[in-house]
């Protein structure tokens, strides 16, 4: 299934891959494969070597469960997602100081820590094996970009307030997009996924070239549209991808913990939800300071 965050498109097909591994089974039954052996060593000659008493305490045993089984499970990923966050938003913190109070830093941190997290970016998503290290460094490579882009924000009169308002918006929206999901209001299946994705790379390649522009001084400001009417409608819809991005990412993690991923896979999940949360944070950043424009 397609989607639009590159982490879980991924994952999703290495879970289709893994699944003759006997992941991908319904919890608290085993594999193909597994009942076959279980049929073979559980028949008449198995019967003659124990009791009565030894089948009882067999049958009564509870079925292996996901943390049994090393599947991923979806407190794995909350636990990860907040290790991840806490992460984040600590480093984000140290840079938002250290850059308020020694201003020439502040295009070192944004400039280091926004390619650096574009470099790595393509390497955790096209890599075979889940690095948690990596990702690590990532995390740490996306505060000092967020605390030294906020503190910039932050810094100029007419954004005064900004930076707190989008935060409060980026934790509105991501409880109300859970909720959404969680009762189905909100939608994801096989058709919108494929039309997310045709949307968000059309905006990823705008937005790169936005940047691109914006580098070599072709453009300035916000962009395209700058603060106008089509800089205002760029904005929203930004933060209305990013929000929609929630909701794949939210299925994409109850994809994974139906299909009894293999635990390892935890640590992306929680990857790819906080790679989320940033970019709404952003979008809502550049939608506020337009509005204040």
């Amino acid at each position: 299934m397609a989607g639009g965050n590159p982490v879980f498109d991924r994952l999703n097909k290495q879970i289709e891959k893994e699944r003759y591994a006997g992941f991908g089974t319904p919890q608290g039954q085993p594999a193909q494969g597994q009942q076959a052996t279980q049929a073979a060593t559980t028949g008449y000659a198995s019967q003659d070597a124990m009791t009565a008493q030894q089948l009882d305490e067999l049958y009564a045993r509870q079925s292996a469960g996901s943390v049994d089984t090393g599947r991923v499970t979806v407190d794995d990923v909350v636990i990860k997602s907040l290790t991840l966050f806490v992460i984040t938003v600590g480093v984000a913190a140290v840079s938002w100081f250290w850059t308020g109070a020694n201003t020439d830093m502040t295009l070192p941190f944004w400039l280091g820590g926004m390619f650096g997290t574009l470099i790595l970016g393509f390497a955790i998503a096209f890599m075979k094996k889940v690095s948690v290290p990596l990702l690590m460094v990532y995390a740490v490579l996306q505060g000092a970009f967020l605390g030294a882009f906020s503190q910039y924000i932050a810094s100029i009169p007419k954004y005064d307030g900004v930076v707190q308002m989008a935060v409060l918006a980026t934790l509105c929206v991501f409880v109300a997009m859970y909720i959404g999901y969680a009762t189905g209001f909100v939608k994801v299946n096989a058709k919108t996924r494929r039309m997310f994705f045709f949307a968000i790379v059309g905006y990823g390649i705008f937005s790169l070239l936005q940047v691109v522009l914006l580098m070599t001084g072709v453009i300035d400001g916000w962009g395209f549209g700058g603060s106008g009417g089509l800089g205002l409608v760029l904005s929203v819809v930004g933060v209305g991808l990013a929000s929609y991005s929630l909701a794949i990412d939210f299925d994409s993690i109850d994809h994974a913990v139906q299909a009894g991923a293999p635990k390892k896979y935890s640590w992306l999940l929680a990857h790819g939800l906080i790679v989320t949360l940033v970019w709404l944070y952003i979008e809502f950043v550049r939608l506020f300071a337009r509005l204040r424009d």
